[in-house]
């Protein structure tokens, strides 16, 4: 038994994540008041999906327990939606973007206390090859606008080598996609294992 309940820990660890945020946005920097704020940031986007999967695990346990012996298809319906979101949320963001990042332990229990199931393999490297691709794009924008690069290495690198580099940065997310897919399946695999023995009658 745990000694802490998954959903107490998950709850926590939103409140967590929400004064981080506070405190983040109350920081006074040069660079938030510039074009894009602190959504240029990778590590400020990472917060906020950190926030909002652990915000939808949270809502999943609170409804989970308000739907608890109701027997209405309709809220079981809704219920397997949001599993599926939860769910979804973990494989192609969560995971792939926090693990590189101080985030990653969080990432790390919620994937140990709570089996995700991951979408297709193609659907799933689809949606995390569009989200790199998009942070490239919206990096590429603010160079645009601004005439400054959001990572000062960036200025440093040939136009050339910025593409090699962009495509590096996404081949890695992807890597990491598939990484968090085969963890995923090890500690459920062994865990399923282990439930199993256990349910075995012992002979004598």
């Amino acid at each position: 038994m745990a000694l802490v309940p998954c959903q107490v820990l998950r709850a926590a660890i939103l409140l967590s994540y929400c004064s981080i945020l506070c405190n983040y946005k109350a920081i006074d920097m040069p660079a938030h008041q510039t074009y894009g704020g602190s959504w240029k940031f990778l590590t400020f986007i990472d917060l906020v999906i950190q926030a909002v999967f652990f915000g939808i695990c949270v809502l999943t346990d609170l409804s989970s327990l308000l739907t608890k012996g109701n027997d209405s298809q309709e809220q079981e319906r809704q219920m397997k939606k949001l599993i599926a979101l939860r769910d979804w949320v973990m494989a192609v963001l969560a995971f792939p973007v926090g693990v590189h990042t101080t985030v990653l332990p969080f990432v790390l229990i919620e994937m140990r206390t709570t089996h995700h199931q991951y979408p297709s393999r193609s659907c799933g490297l689809a949606a995390v090859c569009t989200f790199a691709v998009g942070y490239i794009l919206w990096v590429c924008w603010i160079h645009h606008v601004t005439g400054v690069w959001v990572y000062p290495l960036l200025e440093h690198l040939s136009p050339g080598v910025k593409v090699i580099f962009f495509a590096t940065v996404t081949v890695v997310i992807n890597i990491f996609y598939l990484v968090g897919e085969v963890l995923n399946n090890y500690i459920w695999d062994t865990q399923k294992c282990i439930d199993e023995g256990k349910e075995k009658p012992k002979l004598d």
